[in-house]
């Protein structure tokens, strides 16, 4: 018979990926079932990106505690500008479906820490314990946005609640486009419906 490829895939580098079932994830790991039915785990430090159900979340350095870390950001658009959002509680959602279809080969106990002060525990993956840099996050209450312009510096943190502020990040990042800056000063608010709408004009206009 045929043999069916998902279309799930993990990136480690240019050229080499592996492509499956993505199984379980967080902020800090993925785990895929390949296409030959090996459970595989990638830490975020060690791949690039992964698709998920057509969605791609990019592996990124932050800084924690003043140490450089890499975490998985969700992907909501890209081209002359990329923008992200860590922390979005649908992710969340997913993933803790996906660790219960996935037990006994991957269980998570309910403890202290994590990433942004989540619900963090042990994770084990067939029996190994997963260091505590790879720990399971419970839906986070703050969502946050992160705007990057290659070339240009690292990606910048939107806060959403600071209209000035987005107003100059925006204006810094959307450059030269006289139409979506007076668009941009005129707003009175932002939300990630129009936040999007933003960046997205201004990667269509440059296509």
């Amino acid at each position: 018979s045929a043999k069916l490829f998902a279309q799930d895939a993990v990136l480690i580098s240019e050229g080499n990926f592996e492509r499956g079932v993505i199984k379980a994830s967080n902020f800090n790991f993925v785990v895929i079932m390949n296409d030959e039915q090996k459970i595989k785990e990638f830490s975020a430090k060690d791949v690039q990106s992964y698709m998920w159900n057509g969605v791609t979340y990019i592996s990124k350095p932050v800084v924690i505690k003043k140490k450089i870390e890499f975490r998985f950001f969700k992907l909501i658009e890209s081209g002359v500008v990329n923008l992200y959002v860590f922390g979005d509680n649908e992710f969340s959602e997913l993933l803790t479906q996906q660790l219960v279809k996935v037990r006994p080969t991957i269980g998570f106990g309910v403890g202290s820490g994590g990433v942004g002060g989540g619900i963090g525990g042990g994770v084990n993956f067939s029996g190994k314990r997963i260091s505590e840099a790879q720990t399971y996050n419970a839906p986070r209450k703050k969502v946050a946005y992160f705007i990057e312009k290659p070339g240009t510096g690292p990606m910048q943190e939107v806060n959403l609640a600071n209209t000035n502020a987005v107003k100059t990040i925006l204006l810094q990042k959307l450059a030269n486009d006289e139409e979506l800056a007076e668009s941009i000063k005129a707003t009175d608010g932002f939300d990630e419906k129009n936040l999007v709408a933003y960046v997205k004009a201004y990667n269509t206009g440059r296509n």
